[in-house]
């Protein structure tokens, strides 16, 4: 379980934005991780400027965290990415629907 930092969102945004970050790729087996602790250290390394490697033990390992950051980064030329689009809808207070 990830501490209370001032990057985290609450649980209530992260439930707005949860179907989002799940649906960027298939899943071929139950996720073993909690998506809300791998959105929060994300934040965590765009608020603070840290090196992923240094991110707080108590996140997910910094490769998985990366590795997700990499995945919801990912944008073509027409379409925002989807970290672009919940960090939008989060700033905004806007629900997905």
């Amino acid at each position: 379980m990830c501490k209370n930092y001032p990057s985290n969102v609450s649980k209530e945004q992260f439930e707005n934005i949860k179907s989002i970050l799940e649906n960027t790729k298939k899943r071929t087996k139950p996720r073993s991780l909690d998506l809300y602790e791998v959105f929060c250290a994300v934040l965590y390394v765009l608020k603070s400027g840290c090196q992923w490697r240094m991110l707080p033990k108590n996140f997910p390992k910094w490769q998985i965290v990366y590795y997700y950051f990499q995945a919801w980064s990912k944008n073509n030329d027409k379409e925002p990415s989807v970290l672009q689009l919940v960090l939008k809808k989060i700033s905004q207070g806007i629900s997905y629907q």
